[in-house]
């Protein structure tokens, strides 16, 4: 029998990821989905920030993060795939906040005073980072600052 050549498509929304701040949703939600190159493949269709970033985030090598990409076998380890299920949650709350993906993008990747100077995106390789960003988009839908 002839293997596929044929590109393996996924079934993954953004719509259907559990918050961020919803960790029984999101653990039950990681373990309904074993296509882990559905994971990827989604944070690589909706993140315009460059590979060397988003391996960062990840604590993997840009090179790392490439093969995940091009392996339509991938089988993640369960911390790779809840950090990129949680970066996909985070975009998503995100773009709610900002109304695009180019706003929330500029808005993580710009020094932020009430970050005491840092980027958002520089709290964005842990877990607890990922939730503190969550609760400052949270807190903005409440009226507060940046």
């Amino acid at each position: 029998m002839k293997a596929s050549t044929q590109p393996k498509t996924y079934s993954l929304h953004l719509e259907e990821l559990p918050a961020v701040r919803d960790f029984s949703a999101m653990y039950f939600y990681m373990r309904s989905h074993s296509q882990d190159g559905a994971f990827v493949q989604l944070l690589d269709q909706l993140i315009g920030i460059s590979d060397k970033l988003l391996a960062q985030w990840l604590n993997v090598t840009p090179k790392t993060y490439r093969s995940y990409r091009s392996n339509p076998n991938l089988i993640l380890k369960d911390a790779i795939k809840e950090h990129i299920a949680l970066l996909l949650s985070l975009y998503k709350h995100g773009i709610a906040v900002f109304g695009q993906k180019e706003s929330f993008e500029k808005w993580l990747t710009t020094a932020n005073p009430i970050l005491e100077g840092e980027a958002p995106e520089g709290f964005l390789d842990t877990i607890t980072g990922i939730q503190f960003i969550d609760n400052r988009l949270t807190a903005m839908e409440y009226g507060e600052n940046a």
